[in-house]
């Protein structure tokens, strides 16, 4: 399969002097611009270095498991399983994967709550203990294929902190924790905490407040039956940003000191994922097509703005929301991308969307946004596009190509952290990076 440890090293480009990522970028659309033409991601690892840092500073006592579907690109897996993260798997692949970069079986969650017999049972085999379960189908199930399982119960998040858009919450109500943990017993299965999920859209540190208090009443009711309850996973929801991480700490540390202080003995973790991953990637894709309508009529609901003598540009890229952009069916929207070629100020922006290469009415990526007027061949830079974008799901052989790159000073930062190609990142392949000698790509802009 693509993109296995088995074809590794892999290149990792180290900028020095003066390179930058916008260096990167043009090289290589000068490349494509040459030949065929295909989207292709840049990642900077130096970025998912520094966020590491960041987490280590606000929330030293958490120890983030990452969630493979997020982005499994293999320098991102290698990277965080060198820096000591655990990991959150769905599926074999996953758990392969992982366990081909030298993590431990004990650094492994098996996650998702209606999982296959064979799934359950392989984790049994190759010695995956910690599953996920939020219902008593899902506990029959492992008890009959892995009765050594240790369980993190999954509980819903109350929907009424955040509001009706958080309805269809994930995991067991709290009321029916007590249903499970005594299913749980009556199977004798070990039951040894809980995990809550926090959605990604979630904006008020409040939440994570809630999800403390509940764990605590899930370890009450579980120790009251006996179990010895260790493990507190407080989920996801973490932004890039580091303001919300600094607000999401301040919310959670006076709670855990209340609630589960470290004398108690009770291993934190939480599920970073768009925060390591998302501002480390960028996407370039080349327009492929494009088409001119009057604003003032309707196009087969491509939401033509009426009233206006200005016309509407239609641009159609080489990828969509069936393959890179996937991550737009888990947002409201996508930002306007940035042009790569060089637009004077005086350049009249208009009115235009964007879709994927499918001619499908739903690979809308961009409903609306302001571009200067584009031509076939003219590539467009969509940032932050690290996350749901390069899960271990998708088919390797559609996936773009991913650039991975690294500057000299963060890969200095990481020697000092004790990560080196020795020991902890064995199939990096780095390579000093040098400025080609032929033209810039911001300067070429070639018809398809």
């Amino acid at each position: 399969m693509k993109g296995t440890v088995d074809e590794m090293p892999y290149t990792v480009d180290v900028l020095e002097g003066g390179t930058a990522l916008s260096d990167v970028i043009d090289n290589h659309i000068y490349e494509q611009t040459l030949a065929q033409k295909n989207a292709f991601f840049v990642a900077d690892l130096g970025v998912i270095l520094s966020q590491h840092v960041r987490w280590r500073t606000h929330m030293s006592e958490i120890r983030p498991f990452y969630p493979v579907r997020c982005n499994s690109s293999s320098a991102v897996i290698e990277l965080l399983a060198a820096l000591g993260c655990g990991f959150i798997c769905a599926n074999k692949y996953e758990v392969e994967l992982i366990k081909g970069f030298g993590s431990s079986s004990e650094d492994i969650i098996l996650g998702g709550m209606c999982k296959q017999l064979s799934l359950i049972k392989y984790a049994a085999k190759s010695g995956v203990d910690l599953l996920l379960c939020d219902n008593e189908t899902e506990l029959r199930k492992i008890a009959r294929c892995h009765p050594k399982a240790r369980l993190l119960l999954q509980v819903a998040v109350d929907p009424s902190v955040e509001g009706e858009e958080l309805a269809m919450a994930f995991g067991s109500t709290l009321k029916d924790c007590r249903r499970l943990l005594e299913c749980a017993k009556e199977l004798e299965l070990q039951v040894v905490g809980a995990k809550f999920h926090v959605p990604s859209c979630c904006q008020d540190p409040e939440m994570f407040v809630h999800t403390v208090s509940d764990a605590r009443c899930v370890f009450d009711m579980g120790e009251e039956l006996g179990f010895r309850m260790n493990m507190l996973d407080i989920g996801g929801g973490f932004s890039c940003s580091d303001a919300q991480l600094e607000k999401v700490h301040a919310a959670l540390r006076p709670m855990l000191d209340m609630y589960f202080p470290p004398s108690c003995g009770v291993s934190l973790l939480a599920e970073p994922g768009s925060y390591y991953v998302s501002s480390a990637f960028t996407l370039a894709v080349n327009v492929i097509a494009k088409k001119v309508v009057a604003r003032d009529r309707k196009d087969q609901g491509h939401n033509a703005v009426c009233g206006s003598d200005e016309p509407e540009f239609l641009y159609y890229m080489n990828d969509g929301v069936y393959g890179s952009f996937a991550y737009k069916l888990l947002e409201e929207s996508i930002p306007a991308p940035t042009v790569h070629k060089p637009v004077p100020p005086e350049e009249p922006l208009f009115s235009s969307s964007l879709w994927g290469p499918s001619m499908d009415g739903l690979d809308q990526v961009v409903e609306s946004c302001l571009l200067p007027e584009l031509s076939t061949g003219d590539w467009l830079l969509f940032s932050n596009t690290g996350a749901n974008s390069l899960g271990a799901t998708t088919c390797d052989e559609l996936k773009p190509p991913v650039y991975n790159m690294i500057s000299a000073s963060d890969w200095y930062e990481m020697q000092d952290l004790g990560i080196s190609l020795d020991t902890s990142m064995k199939h990096f392949s780095l390579v000093p990076y040098s400025l080609p000698s032929g033209p810039p790509a911001a300067a070429v802009s070639t018809p398809a």
